[in-house]
């Protein structure tokens, strides 16, 4: 059995690898699958994870450039909480999950994947939702496509998903 094999891993060493910052090349482009940006703020912006380990994986980022969360102003990291705090209703709206994983990864060490550019994930969850496919496949099952998740979470929403 290959271990290191999946179809995640595969999209992931096929894509385009850009240098800069994924968040802020992202920013750039239109809203919409492929950007997976559901709602723009006024300092943050929230964002469809590309490698969800859920459906419904949200990222809430601020417009920031910055890799600490104490390099935002208060009030960034109060439109943080905020939209946050949305994200989870909408996600209660759409999945009905059991609960939530709400945190950020700062710096390397603390398992970042995008150091420079802090984020904090909203991650619902179910009971059982975690199986041998992810224990010991090292693979994630998603029952559904990404564009899929980025539609209902638009309607949800109240944005109109693009078509």
């Amino acid at each position: 059995m290959n271990h290191l094999w999946s179809p995640w891993r595969m999209s992931y060493v096929q894509s385009e690898r850009n240098d800069g910052c994924a968040f802020c090349t992202e920013l750039t482009r239109p809203d919409g699958t492929d950007n997976l940006i559901l709602y723009r703020g006024r300092r943050a912006f929230v964002i469809l994870n590309r490698f969800p380990y859920t459906s419904g994986h949200l990222m809430t980022v601020p417009y920031a450039h910055v890799a600490t969360l104490e390099e935002l102003d208060v009030e960034t990291r109060a439109e943080m909480m905020e939209l946050s705090v949305t994200a989870m209703q909408v996600l209660r709206r759409v999945y009905h999950p059991h609960g939530f994983n709400m945190g950020m990864n700062i710096g390397g060490a603390g398992g970042a994947g995008i150091t420079e550019h802090v984020h904090m994930h909203v991650v619902p969850r179910w009971f059982g939702d975690t199986n041998f496919m992810s224990a010991l496949g090292e693979t994630r099952v998603l029952p559904e496509m990404l564009c899929d998740t980025y539609q209902r979470v638009c309607l949800a929403w109240c944005i109109r998903p693009d078509e």
